[in-house]
């Protein structure tokens, strides 16, 4: 590989500098929530919702899109660029330096119930997000990243996802078996706990057909879903014995509200999507048109490009800056934050999101995954082409 065609690749990705803003943005929050703590400005305790609920989206905004792609002759090249690996285990450094730093503040110092409710909202934004990290480098084949993969999932206690996302949802994306799949008319509030229930199901499911073929028992160091859960247990346990038992309340509302932030961007990906059954019973191959994308640069930016997820899930070993965008894959109408934000309002994720479910599938719902209770007003409220055409005639 010569000095020039590195250069090259490098110069190919209009991003490359940014990337470590992934990073950039949890020491910016943090920030934020210590100046606010020793100044006694209680609201910039709250800069980790403050940041994804309210500035992302409108940088999103009012910085746009970028839809560039790498030219397929640059593609190797930037895969084995180690700047892009060193960004993510970075991060995971940061996150965890921040989190033992946040929970010491809760843990040894007096403050108000606002101040502590501050801090645990700020920390779960960061667990929430710092999921996505573990999402990229546990795709990874290297010993390092797989570890650190687990390791950026032990304080939001949700090391199973590890498991079941990489065994489980890439192999039942977009169909109604897999329970990270939202369907059209499923509210977020209706999905959250059948998700986070379904998911923890399958990871343990999935990780005991593995030992089985292996030949060992389920209750086994070898067993993934143990060793991750291992390691949040090793990690509160630790900070509790460190910063006393009263630090229980702060670990568990941060990793409720990290781990609900996971999936309001999971409702998103692949609401409504479905995949077509092939005459053998088993489902069509994941195609870009099975994701929601999106383009929008700060979430990008802060996500590692998790919303290019149609070429995530074609190539899921495929790094971060190399992800194209596809012009066929359906579009989400703004980044993944501002998309959280309208998935906790129902009747406004259903007006903006169900009419581009109809649009996608050319106004036939009975090609799309429909929640099973509504499918019957859906199909009422948007009928097929065949049925308005059975109407007419």
């Amino acid at each position: 590989m010569s000095t020039m065609t590195l250069a090259e690749a490098r110069a190919h990705d209009r991003k490359r500098w940014l990337w470590p803003m992934g990073f950039g943005i949890i020491i910016i929050v943090a920030v934020a929530a210590l100046t606010g703590w020793f100044t006694g400005i209680t609201p910039l305790i709250y800069a980790g919702p403050l940041m994804v609920y309210v500035i992302v989206p409108l940088l999103d905004f009012f910085i746009g899109k970028d839809s560039s792609n790498p030219p397929e002759r640059v593609m190797e090249i930037l895969e084995h660029d180690p700047f892009y690996r060193y960004s993510t285990y970075v991060y995971v450094v940061v996150q965890m330096g921040l989190f033992v730093g946040a929970s010491a503040i809760v843990g040894t110092q007096e403050m108000t119930f606002w101040q502590w409710l501050g801090f645990a909202t700020t920390i779960g934004m960061l667990s929430g997000i710092s999921i996505n990290t573990a999402h990229e480098l546990g795709h990874k084949r290297t010993w390092l990243e797989s570890w650190l993969a687990k390791i950026a999932l032990a304080p939001v206690a949700y090391g199973h996802f590890y498991v079941e996302h990489n065994r489980g949802h890439h192999a039942r994306v977009a169909t109604p078996e897999d329970p990270a799949s939202a369907r059209m008319g499923e509210s977020f509030w209706a999905f959250l706990p059948r998700t986070v229930m379904g998911s923890l199901r399958s990871a343990w499911e999935i990780e005991k057909a593995t030992l089985a073929r292996k030949g060992r028992g389920v209750w086994s160091v070898h067993n993934e879903v143990l060793q991750a859960w291992g390691m949040t247990a090793v990690l509160w346990g630790g900070l509790m014995l460190a910063f006393g038992i009263e630090l229980l309340p702060f670990l568990i509302l941060q990793a409720v509200l990290g781990a609900s932030l996971l999936e309001a961007v999971n409702y998103a990906e692949h609401y409504g999507l479905l995949r077509k059954k092939r005459e053998d019973g088993r489902y069509e191959r994941c195609q870009p048109e099975h994701s929601w994308n999106n383009d929008h640069i700060v979430t990008n930016i802060m996500l590692f490009h998790l919303q290019r997820h149609s070429d995530h899930h074609a190539h899921p070993t495929r790094r971060y800056q190399s992800l194209r965008h596809f012009d066929e894959a359906p579009e989400l109408p703004t980044g993944y934050a501002g998309m959280i934000v309208l998935a906790y309002f129902p009747p406004l994720w259903y007006r903006v999101m169900d009419k581009r479910v109809v649009a996608h599938y050319d106004g036939d719902l009975r090609q799309a995954n429909l929640q099973p209770g509504q499918r019957a007003r859906l199909l009422a409220k948007y009928p097929p082409p065949a049925t308005r055409g059975d109407a007419v005639a």
